[in-house]
Order: structure tokens, then C-alpha cells, then sequence
């Protein structure tokens, strides 16, 4: 008799839908197309928005919708041809239907539903978190489960225990604002424009880390996170320095505070709970700081740090096609009823 899925190895578990999957991804701001086949990315397509939402410093639903109407069939027609298929190739559909804005969900989800129709293939509904934390999948075979993943983003900041694909425990998160929130405020407040968390990186490389002294949030033995006083604390420090104030200092004591406590946290908290390795996913996971302290840090511990490339980090179809390909060789399929939601638990 075949063992479970989940007793299986990654590569393995991967390998058991052999065929093209087609995933969309339109949760907020970037409008994403990718074909994936097993664990191989064949394709990945992003159209971003970021030049759409600058004037006004932050995503507008609205318009971010708009903009997903606009770019989904091109998406699709680029992935389609950088993998070299048609669309008669492919043989399952997936997308992400949460959590997210409704209206950009809306978008890839009505498309996904057409295909699927039209071409009588399987669908299925992927959450987003679940798309991150699988993008690790991308760049190693022989991934340990358990282990434990650090997710951060603009909208979301988690440990999460995964315990194998499909089964995950939250073991600390946020209590108020997400680390990504902490950069694009602080980018705002200094004058750097959005996206907050690139700004704030590429001003901090000049920078003095250790010019302000900024709070690290939660004190204890404490696997949760808090960013709101940094927040506040950021927006004191412009208005007492005003003029005088260094913005390379000022971005890189602020990288510095987010850095130092996500990777004091994570480390810990994967050496506590006796995990093999430590993987690093979510648009902040693009911060080149955060990657190096990680990476060396984890070293030291005797901890195996695994982090995709950063165009997998930020938000892409290819880690939701790597999401569903798992769970459509269990079997997992939905029908047309399915519907996108806001908020979803992991």
C-alpha cells in the first residue's frame, strides 16, 4: 500500500502530480501567472502595480482591481508561452482565493473558474500563507519536516511549525502590526516613498545602525512580536530631529530594530522547539539584511537556513501552483462554488 502524502518526503510528495498546473495569484497588488509542474517552476509571470499605487503611497483596492482586469490575460498568455505549453497542457487550475482583498481575489478567481470550465479541469483554492510557505519547495529536495518557517510581510509576521505540508501550527505571531507595516511607515515618515520595505533598504546601505536607539518591541521569553511602538517611536524621532535628522541613520536603525528581533525570535524559537532548520518566506523576506543575519545566525546555532530566491518571496503564482500540486495529488479538488474570503486561518 502507498504511505499517506504526508509521510513522504517533499520531492516526493511534489513528484506525485506530474503535470502542468496553471496557478494565478491576484490577493492584492501584483497580478501573477505561473506553470508549475511537480516542484519545477516552468514559468513565472508578475505584473506589479507598484508604479499605479505610488501617488498615493499605498495600495487602494479599487484601483488594485482594476489594474488585475487589465493584466490577468496577459499574465496568462506570458506564462503559457515562457513555459513553452498551450493552454490544451495544462491539466489542473489553481489560485489563490485568501485571504486578501475581495475585489483583486475576484479577479484571478473569475479567470480561474473560466479556464477551468472551459478546459473541464480540476480547480482548487489555495491560502496565500500557505503558497509562501511552500515556496521553499522551489530550491530543495530534501526539505526536514518538522521545521520551522518565519513569515513576514507587509500584512502578516508568523512562526509557524510545520509539521508537513498541509499541517501547521502558529507557535508565535504579531500582537498588533505586521514588520512589513514597521518599514512602509517608517518609509513614509522619512520621506522614501513606497514600497517602504525597498526604500528603507536601499537608504539604509549608507547608514549608521546604531545612530538612534529605536524599541525592540516585546520583552521575555516571548515568541510573539509587536511594531507599533516602533512605529511611533520612528515617527517622535522625525519630529524631534526634523532637519538635523540622518535618513540613511534613521532607515538603517530602523532595518536594525526589525531585523535584530525577527531573527533573535526565530532562531530561538526553532532551537526551543528542536527544529532542524529555519525557513524565511513573505515579501519581507527580500530584505537583504534580514536574509544575511538569518543565514549566519543560523549557522552558528547548527540550524539549516532555506530561503527561496526573492522574486519567490514577494507575491507570485509560482508558490501557489507549488501549494496546490501537494494537495491535488492527495486528491484535494473544489467546485465552482468556490468563493474568496478576506480572512482565513492558516
Amino acid at each position: 500500500m502507498a504511505p499517506r502524502p504526508n509521510q513522504l518526503g517533499a520531492a516526493a510528495i511534489l513528484r506525485l502530480f506530474e503535470h502542468p498546473i496553471l496557478a494565478l495569484e491576484t490577493s492584492c497588488d501584483e497580478t501573477s501567472a505561473a506553470v508549475v509542474q511537480g516542484r519545477q517552476v516552468l514559468s513565472n509571470i508578475v505584473a506589479s502595480q507598484i508604479d499605479l499605487h505610488q501617488q498615493w503611497g499605498g495600495v487602494v483596492p479599487e484601483a488594485a482591481a482594476r489594474a488585475h482586469v487589465e493584466a490577468i490575460l496577459p499574465v496568462i498568455h506570458d506564462a503559457l508561452a515562457q513555459a513553452e505549453l498551450n493552454l490544451e497542457d495544462i491539466r489542473a487550475i489553481a489560485v489563490t482565493n485568501r485571504p486578501g482583498l475581495v475585489g483583486a481575489l475576484s479577479v484571478g478567481l473569475t479567470a480561474a473558474k473560466a479556464l477551468a470550465f472551459s478546459r473541464s479541469l480540476p480547480i482548487l483554492g489555495v491560502h496565500h500563507l500557505e503558497g509562501h510557505l511552500c515556496s521553499p519547495l522551489a530550491v530543495t529536495d530534501d526539505l526536514p519536516f518538522p521545521h520551522l518557517c518565519l513569515i513576514v510581510s507587509g500584512g502578516h509576521t508568523e512562526l509557524v511549525d510545520v509539521r508537513a505540508l498541509g499541517e501547521y501550527r502558529i507557535v508565535g505571531e504579531t500582537r498588533d502590526d505586521a514588520a512589513g507595516e514597521a518599514f512602509d511607515k517608517g518609509a513614509r515618515l522619512m520621506g522614501l516613498g513606497y514600497p517602504g520595505g525597498r526604500a528603507i533598504q536601499e537608504a539604509a546601505l549608507s547608514g549608521d545602525r546604531k545612530r538612534y536607539a529605536l524599541p525592540r518591541g516585546l520583552k521575555g521569553d516571548t515568541n510573539d512580536f509587536s511594531f507599533s511602538g516602533l512605529k511611533t517611536a520612528v515617527l517622535r524621532l522625525v519630529e524631534q530631529e526634523g532637519e538635523r535628522l540622518s535618513i540613511p541613520d534613521a532607515a538603517a536603525s530602523l532595518q536594525e530594530a526589525v531585523v535584530s528581533v525577527l531573527t533573535e525570535r526565530a532562531v530561538r524559537a526553532a532551537a526551543d522547539g528542536g527544529h532542524r532548520a529555519l525557513t524565511l518566506v513573505g515579501g519581507v523576506a527580500a530584505n537583504r539584511s534580514l536574509r544575511e543575519r538569518l543565514a549566519s545566525t543560523c549557522d552558528r546555532a547548527g540550524i539549516r537556513f532555506v530561503t527561496p530566491p526573492i522574486d519567490l518571496c514577494t507575491d507570485n503564482a509560482a508558490m501557489i501552483g507549488l501549494a496546490a500540486s501537494f494537495r491535488l495529488a492527495r486528491g484535494e479538488r473544489d467546485d465552482f462554488s468556490l468563493d474568496a474570503f478576506p480572512n482565513a486561518d492558516l
